[in-house]
């Protein structure tokens, strides 16, 4: 099992990026709170991980931190929920916030991240409120392809992956841009606004 990695981050293209560690890059896939505090590439990053072995699948799950890794982990135990819907509660929801939420009971607002319905945030509320109660305040290359050139289409790309239909990420990536934002702020600004 591998549960933390130290290494040169070598690419990022929400929601992949690589981490070079001793000359083996490491392929993990992580959420927009990990991307928006990611350093430069070819600066060195840890990360905590979260190593999944399915029958047909083997996926490494990166974060910055233990609060997110934890999250991700507790999400997962909800009946009907899986890890692209965890990724997107961490890609729309910051740790604290989400906490918040469920302790407020707050069906609705859940129910703006993607993938998320009614009946499942309201299992999420039930099965999560003890769990959270602690999380709070816890801060703590893509197989050969080329990633969008321009951050627009970066974002709008990542927003896809995070479950927004293609017409519906487009619109909120560029309702969210403004001149010479990077893709990162461009998706922070999107998902910010999707939950209001």
């Amino acid at each position: 099992m591998i549960g933390r990695l130290r290494g040169k981050l070598v690419h990022k293209a929400p929601p992949w990026l690589v981490v070079d560690v001793g000359g083996v890059g490491y392929e993990l896939e992580a959420p927009m709170s990990t991307f928006y505090d990611l350093p430069e590439v070819g600066r060195e990053v840890a990360l905590f991980t979260h190593y999944a072995h399915k029958e047909d699948t083997v996926s490494l799950y990166g974060f910055l931190h233990e609060s997110e890794r934890r999250l991700f982990r507790d999400v997962q135990k909800v009946s009907g929920i899986g890890a692209k819907i965890a990724l997107a509660v961490l890609s729309g929801v910051s740790v604290d916030a989400f906490a918040q939420l469920v302790q407020a009971g707050d069906v609705t607002a859940l129910t703006r991240i993607p993938g998320i319905g009614k009946k499942t945030a309201e299992r999420i509320v039930v099965e999560l409120r003890d769990r959270v109660a602690d999380l709070g305040g816890a801060g703590g290359a893509m197989d050969g392809r080329v990633g969008p050139a321009d951050p627009l289409s970066e974002a709008t790309v990542a927003l896809q992956q995070l479950g927004y239909k293609p017409a519906e990420a487009a619109k909120m990536a560029k309702a969210a841009a403004r001149d010479g934002d990077a893709a990162e702020i461009i998706i922070r600004k999107a998902l910010q606004s999707a939950l209001r």
